[in-house]
């Protein structure tokens, strides 16, 4: 009787109900659907909460530029993600020199080719075009009259100015500070690292760097040749941009990089040790003159 009215009791819970299986009665819980129901709106409402408070937080991070309306990535840079560039660096320095192997060889073979056809073979085909107008020949007669690193120049030169000019386009900003701009805490961090090294904000930035390229290239590239003397620029604007994201890792600093000061410092470099008698001056500066050596 006693367990009879103990059954009677358990059964009158509100989150209860007896259920019987192989022959033996036990209690079975449930929760009541109104708390369930009250479990799920508290949820909704947390969650969405959550989502506002995130939405109306400031976001970590990114940096202003001079440009309205951009921003990009900044913050400390950790190393474990210069392992990328370095990579890239490594590939694009090795990938250079043996383009340029590739270039100076099939060169060569032209020029080989060319000497065994018999002779007066271009000078015929020339005497037989029609009569150029007077603008093309004095284009092609200054160009003949240039080195062959001032062949070389105008057309870097050409390069860096059309990409001046996209920065005053204000609808490429935002893809100038992106790809042009070599940032360690973007999430574009490799080719950056090349087409930073074309990239100039200021006119006066450009025409230094234009005017000390000008004044090295002839001298580099009868060293070197124009293909090497290319791949030496850009694996040295690579290895500049590489170790610009190593000081900004080790300063704990986080800023955008541009120019091709990295490229020309190693052109510099290479023609300083290969010519140490060669006489330099600091630019505005002209009667200030020194020896590379020293």
């Amino acid at each position: 009787m006693g367990h009879v009215r103990r059954f009677v009791y358990l059964r009158e819970l509100s989150n209860t109900c007896p259920v019987e299986a192989y022959g033996r009665k036990c209690l079975l819980s449930i929760a009541p659907i109104n708390a369930v129901r009250g479990f799920r709106t508290s949820l909704l409402r947390k969650s969405r909460r959550s989502i506002q408070s995130s939405r109306s937080m400031p976001k970590f991070g990114q940096m202003d530029t001079h440009f309205e309306g951009v921003k990009v990535e900044g913050g400390p840079v950790q190393f474990s993600k210069l392992w990328k560039p370095l990579c890239f660096t490594a590939v694009v320095g090795s990938g250079s020199f043996v383009c340029a192997t590739i270039w100076q060889y099939e060169n060569v073979r032209a020029k080989a080719l060319s000497s065994l056809r018999k002779p007066g073979f271009i000078s015929d085909k020339l005497l037989g075009m029609r009569k150029q107008t007077s603008w093309r020949n004095d284009m092609n007669s200054w160009w003949n009259s240039l080195t062959e690193g001032q062949r070389l120049f105008f057309p870097i030169c050409f390069a860096n100015c059309l990409v001046f000019l996209a920065w005053r386009v204000p609808q490429l900003q935002g893809m100038m500070v992106r790809y042009f701009c070599s940032n360690p805490a973007s999430r574009i961090v490799c080719w950056p690292m090349v087409l930073s090294t074309f990239s100039h904000y200021s006119a006066l930035h450009l025409f230094a760097n234009m005017y000390v390229l000008h004044s090295f290239s002839s001298g580099a590239v009868a060293s070197l040749g124009k293909e090497q003397f290319l791949g030496v620029y850009i694996t040295a604007g690579v290895i500049s941009s590489m170790s610009s994201y190593l000081y900004k890792a080790v300063m704990k600093q986080s800023a955008l990089s541009l120019g091709a000061s990295g490229a020309i410092m190693g052109v510099l470099g290479y023609v300083c040790t290969q010519y140490p008698d060669t006489k330099l001056h600091i630019i505005f500066l002209p009667f200030f003159t020194f020896a590379a050596g020293t």
